[in-house]
């Protein structure tokens, strides 16, 4: 191995380090969000109630967060994750009522497979036509909002029209952890370890990092990115189901705004806007830490205003700090060059 191997290959364990130490700071912000807010009312934490909540209000996003930092670490992004969602929650609300008796397994699945083929119509307008992802997933959460305003109307899917086992679903604990926190956090599991430890997870990185040369290397560019978008459409699916499970109630304007949040966490996390950097892992907390907020502020009597300001800095902030971090590896990267 030549000397310049060896010195990028240390860069790479360096910035691999530094990548870890920001999903340490973030983690230690959200401690902070929470021990200031417990501090203010002890039921934030300490009651059932609390508890609860704190795991199981950042469920869904951290779903959505995941689906779209595997689409950003491509050099990409999905706006439409959002419309998704709630396309999907209003489907699993109208099975229920247009068959009743449907196992709760097969609306899951139905769900999830929906979202999947929305996901996949973005990939294939992105991968064959050419068009900036964010283009053609403006679009589309404009076009599916408009399919479910159009399919709900001015109606929509009480908690009456939900079997009781479903909606359930939404409160029951395990070990007195929510039963949808968990499913959460194994499918967080599955996707990390996959995007780790398999060559086509490692790809997704490769081509984030360098398009262009992806290419040439021969890597299947094309179909990683159709890959990419058809599991966050169908992490947004799964996110719907959670959705209606959790509020018993959907209408045409399910998850409006929650495709900002899920770009908002991922970024936060440490997902490199421009691609190749960053780990589901991150964005799993950036979540937590936006939802956290968004409950703990208000206690804290912050203003609405306030509240949104400060999510908007934590935005500045990681992509100022993933600018300064791209700038000085490659000036190590140059002196490594050099002095070999």
């Amino acid at each position: 191995m030549t000397t310049t191997s060896i010195q990028r290959s240390g860069l790479g364990k360096a910035m691999g380090g530094v990548g870890r130490a920001r999903e340490f700071g973030i983690l230690i912000a959200l401690a902070l969000v929470v021990i200031a807010a417990t501090a203010k009312n002890p039921n934030f934490l300490f009651s059932a109630d609390g508890w609860r909540d704190l795991l199981l209000t950042p469920s869904i996003l951290v779903l959505v967060a995941v689906g779209q930092a595997i689409v950003i670490i491509t050099r990409n992004v999905d706006l439409s994750v959002g419309s998704v969602m709630g396309l999907t929650a209003y489907l699993t609300g109208r099975l229920f009522i247009d068959i009743p008796g449907i196992p709760i397994v097969i609306v899951v699945i139905a769900a999830v497979a929906f979202g999947a083929l929305l996901g996949l119509v973005n990939g294939a307008l992105v991968a064959f036509a050419k068009v900036p992802a964010m283009v053609i997933t403006l679009g589309t959460l404009y076009a599916y909002r408009g399919i479910n305003v159009l399919w709900a109307g001015s109606d929509r899917v009480n908690a009456s029209d939900m079997p009781k086992d479903f909606l359930g679903l939404g409160t029951a604990q395990l070990i007195g952890i929510p039963v949808l926190a968990i499913v959460a956090l194994i499918v967080l599991a599955i996707a990390a370890w996959y995007m780790r430890n398999t060559r086509s997870g490692r790809e997704y990185y490769a081509i984030g990092s360098d398009p262009a040369a992806a290419e040439l290397y021969g890597l299947k560019v094309t179909r990683r990115l159709l890959t990419a978008f058809v599991l966050s459409g169908a992490l947004a699916g799964l996110a719907g189901v959670f959705y209606a499970a959790r509020y018993g109630s959907v209408s045409s304007q399910a998850g409006a705004g929650w495709e900002l949040d899920a770009v908002g966490a991922a970024v936060i996390g440490g997902i490199a806007i421009t691609g190749g950097v960053g780990s589901v892992w991150g964005a799993a907390i950036g979540a937590m830490l936006l939802m956290t907020i968004n409950r703990a502020l208000p206690i804290l009597g912050i203003q609405d205003f306030w509240q949104r300001a400060v999510v908007g800095a934590l935005i500045i902030g990681a992509i100022v700090l993933d600018r300064v971090l791209a700038v000085r590896q490659k000036r190590r990267l140059i002196e490594a060059r050099d002095e070999s």
